[in-house]
């Protein structure tokens, strides 16, 4: 992702700054700061970035400002990739953003604690990958309720599960889990079919429907 456009927006102006040094060191093109949602709309409208990175949390209100933004960044500009940080797990918010479509990610400001994994994260959402922070899909995956349709799926398809909703493909899954592709393959067919989801090879269909289909929970 060397010379990637970003755009970078939080109130915090230390994590601000430290965050877009750390990017210009990566190799990455940070051509805007934002301290709330008005100033980022204009610098997105204005400059066309590849990424921004996007607090959930900035003024006036501290609610949901950046997460307005994004879909009003989305609405207008939507060759922009979006990341949105947030300080805790919001589940309803969460997929709220991530049911937009591809080019998205939602991750936990806390959780974010290895320079590596972070830029591999920006690069797959460039990309065009959707991803969910793990403590998001923990909570998702293991909230209990009645009638659960979950329930069908046997332990290993729930941890293939939350991996897809990672936005992980069949390899990246094996990898992880230590089995082979093939097997993740026999996996999520399974899935689909308990889930009553159509099977597809476009992964970013496949995670947004399991984002969906969690959200009827």
């Amino acid at each position: 992702m060397p010379g990637a456009r970003v755009v970078i927006a939080d109130d915090d102006v230390l994590l601000r700054e430290g965050l877009a040094s750390l990017l210009i060191r990566s190799g990455l093109d940070v051509v805007g700061q934002a301290g709330n949602g008005t100033e980022l709309l204009d610098l997105v409208r204005r400059e066309g970035p590849d990424l921004a990175i996007i607090d959930i949390r900035m003024p006036p209100t501290h609610s949901t400002e950046g997460l307005d933004t994004a879909r009003l960044i989305r609405e207008e500009v939507p060759d922009t990739a979006i990341l949105v940080l947030s300080a805790h797990v919001d589940v309803d918010h969460a997929l709220e953003l991530l049911s937009g479509g591809h080019a998205i990610g939602y991750l936990l400001k806390s959780r974010v604690t290895d320079v590596n994994d972070f830029l591999e994260t920006l690069t797959r959402i460039v990309n065009g990958a959707s991803v969910i922070d793990p403590a998001l899909v923990t909570e998702l995956v293991t909230a209990r309720r009645r009638n659960d349709p979950l329930d069908a799926l046997s332990s290993r398809e729930r941890e293939v599960l939350a991996l897809m909703a990672e936005g992980l493909s069949n390899g990246g899954i094996a990898r992880r889990i230590f089995v082979t592709e093939g097997t993740v393959e026999k996996h999520v067919r399974s899935i689909l079919t308990k889930l009553d989801l159509p099977e597809t090879n476009d992964d970013h269909r496949r995670v947004r429907a399991v984002i969906v289909y969690l959200e009827s929970l």
